[in-house]
């Protein structure tokens, strides 16, 4: 199950409807084994197409290395679709590299850039499986869910 606190889930959804129709990508950042999505980085997608992303290669060296001198990792990667489901394609299966990592999919397309509803799923990909998992959304902060 992934555990995402609002603000993080708003701020992704509006990535995504910002950029549509070009595909918006990003991660969320957490300590170590922690398991918990709590730095949001928003990344520029270097295609700049609506039917895939790439993150630029010098950006991604950059983003490691600030990963490792925070002791992060990625919890969550995301990406958004703007003309078809929430649903990992053979593209994004294949190049699921990170097998601890919640991989978040955004479909913009029923209302793109629009007021409306996004469809927001997230799913566990090892070795080509993908895994649907349910999604929960809690106050803005773990120390708000905690008082």
């Amino acid at each position: 199950m992934l555990q995402i606190d609002q603000a993080t889930y708003d701020a992704i959804v509006a990535h995504a409807k910002r950029d549509h129709p070009v595909e918006a990508c990003g991660m969320v950042a957490g300590p170590i084994g922690s398991d918990r999505p709590e730095r949001l980085i928003e990344m520029v997608n270097a295609a700049g197409s609506p039917t895939f992303y790439e993150y630029d290669s010098t950006d991604l060296l950059h983003l490691y290395r600030d990963l490792d001198d925070r002791d992060e990792e990625p919890v969550v990667i995301y990406h958004s679709h703007s003309a078809t489901e929430a649903y990992p394609s053979v593209t994004d299966i294949n190049l699921a590299g990170e097998p601890g990592a919640h991989y978040v999919l955004v479909s913009t397309r029923e209302h793109g850039n629009n007021e409306g509803p996004v469809e927001f799923r997230s799913y566990r990909i090892i070795d080509g499986v993908v895994t649907e998992e349910e999604v929960t959304v809690v106050g803005n902060n773990a120390a708000e869910e905690s008082s």
